[in-house]
């Protein structure tokens, strides 16, 4: 089957639904495509670099998200990336974007090193949300105190998105390297970011000092 921008775009606008898009909508996501749908046309339309620069430069949040399942992510240049992470307000296309994109790509320590610094909050979390992968994956040369320090002086006050992930970054730190763990679980336990967060059953609790408990307890018993 020959894919055309055309055939794809019509093809998502054929699957929206009013329910999915209510339900993306409470979290920010301006879409009404069930992920599910998305992966399953990905996986038929396979890895088209051609068609992905062009499903994302239309700006609609579900072919962004499926730009993103059939691009190959060696294929782009870092001031892409920059530029496609500003454009992706939409949290759902910017959290594939840092994580099925930036992450697996050349760039992904140059990006977040820059993201890290930047003034604008949304980017800046992509930059933590790189950092929280390097602290179990490649921690080498990080300052893991020199991060922490970041967090509890930023954290409590930092934009939600922001928050998020420095929270996110404080429990991977805490998980991944006993030697912190007491001082990361000391600053979650003082600043109680998302301690109040609803929690599904069965479902973990992003509070840092019960998601490193929670997780340092799995591993030890398993």
């Amino acid at each position: 089957m020959t894919e055309t921008v055309e055939g794809l775009r019509a093809e998502l606008a054929a699957l929206e639904d009013p329910k999915t898009r209510r339900v993306n909508e409470r979290r920010g996501d301006d879409h009404g495509v069930k992920l599910s749908r998305l992966r399953e046309i990905a996986k038929r339309v396979g890895k088209r670099q051609d068609l992905a620069r062009e499903l994302w430069a239309g700006g609609d949040t579900a072919a962004r998200l499926l730009s993103l399942l059939i691009c190959r992510p060696r294929g782009f240049e870092a001031a892409d990336l920059d530029a496609m992470l500003r454009e992706a307000r939409a949290p759902k296309a910017h959290a594939w974007l840092v994580g099925y994109v930036v992450a697996k790509g050349p760039h992904a320590e140059e990006l977040r090193r820059a993201w890290l610094a930047d003034p604008d909050p949304v980017v800046a979390s992509a930059g933590w949300a790189l950092t929280a992968e390097r602290v179990d994956r490649s921690p080498e040369g990080l300052d893991l105190p020199g991060l922490l320090d970041v967090i509890e002086t930023r954290m409590k006050d930092a934009p939600d998105r922001l928050q998020w992930e420095m929270n996110h970054c404080l429990a991977r730190i805490g998980i991944h390297h006993p030697e912190h763990r007491a001082r990361a679980m000391e600053i979650g336990e003082r600043l109680e970011v998302l301690k109040d967060y609803p929690t599904p059953p069965n479902c973990t609790s992003p509070f840092a000092p019960i998601w490193i408990s929670e997780i340092v307890r799995r591993r030890e018993k398993g």
